[in-house]
């Protein structure tokens, strides 16, 4: 079994590609994106879910059956089409599909109407999800009467948000957070913690075939993290507290978002104010045998990027 990774350039992929590495040589794999990836260390392909010239390019660089792990996707219609055309056009092919993993795009359940969008049936990635478990139900599969075999993870919010995303910049030069979740608490996770659970989804004997919802070890509001990045630094971090329409437009305004998207975010962050996230769970333990890492270990591992110019 070939193992195709998508979304090779995002926080995710990359540490499941050296958890694989490392943990499972023996397994081949196949790290794909949309543009190419001179400096990776791993096999790449180009694949693009809008692209159909490119679907048949990982289907040509494996050498047996490939297991897709592929990361969220922004168009549910287009990306449940085209999985259904690409497995259409390789299931007989020397590559078969024989298991679909998904990673689906963290906390929009929470949303009104998005409430349901990663649930199974749900727009946007509970399309796929659907899709993939409705696969396994009819016996789709490599032989008369086996399903395909799938999981979907679905993660809370990233911690690599703080390192890599979108607070990375106002840590470092202005030893603020800007949030507007008020007191709200989020089971932040690290996207090491998704890697492992999705290692063991693409590398054990049985599969998983259920969804896993991926909590971290620890309920945090903004507050908590901003103490805990002000004790791991030995400066002063301060969450600033704002309102909906604040974020909103701070998104658009720093980081360049769409209004409708930057919009979207901010009522995330308003739900979450109201409890939305204020929930834990054990799969991360349950799957892996191993906790997820918390808050804390994160920011000591990560301190450097937060360092001030000197």
């Amino acid at each position: 079994m070939t193992i195709l990774l998508l979304g090779g350039r995002g926080k995710t992929t990359r540490r499941l590609a050296s958890i694989l590495s490392t943990s499972a040589p023996e397994v081949p794999f196949l790290v794909a994106s949309r543009t190419s990836s001179p400096s990776s260390p791993y096999k790449h392909v180009k694949f693009d879910w809008f692209d159909e010239s490119t679907w048949a390019q990982p289907f040509n660089a494996a050498s047996t059956s490939t297991s897709a792990s592929a990361s969220s996707g922004n168009s549910s219609s287009t990306t449940v089409a085209a999985a259904a055309a690409v497995r259409t056009e390789f299931q007989s092919s020397s590559s078969p599909i024989t298991g679909v993993y998904i990673v689906g795009p963290p906390i929009l359940d929470m949303v009104p109407p998005m409430k349901n969008v990663l649930e199974r049936g749900g727009f946007a990635m509970g399309q796929v999800h659907d899709y993939l478990a409705g696969l396994e139900e009819k016996g789709v599969g490599e032989g008369e009467g086996e399903g395909i075999e799938w999981a979907a993870l679905r993660p809370s919010w990233f911690m690599e948000n703080f390192s890599e995303g979108q607070h990375l910049l106002s840590i470092k030069e202005e030893s603020k957070i800007y949030s507007a979740t008020g007191e709200g608490r989020i089971p932040f996770v690290s996207a090491e913690d998704i890697a492992r659970v999705a290692f063991r989804a693409l590398t054990d004997r049985r599969p998983h075939n259920t969804e896993h919802l991926i909590l971290g070890a620890e309920l945090l509001s903004y507050d908590d993290l901003a103490e805990i990045l002000s004790s791991v630094l030995g400066r002063k971090i301060t969450h600033v507290k704002l309102s909906e329409a604040e974020f909103a437009a701070r998104m658009e305004s720093t980081l360049g978002i769409p209004q409708d998207y930057a919009q979207m975010l901010a009522v995330l962050e308003t739900n979450v104010k109201n409890g939305a996230e204020d929930r834990m769970n054990d799969d991360v333990e349950r799957v892996t045998g191993e906790g997820p890492r918390r808050f804390r270990e994160f920011a000591e591992a990560s301190s450097e990027c937060w360092r001030k110019d000197s």
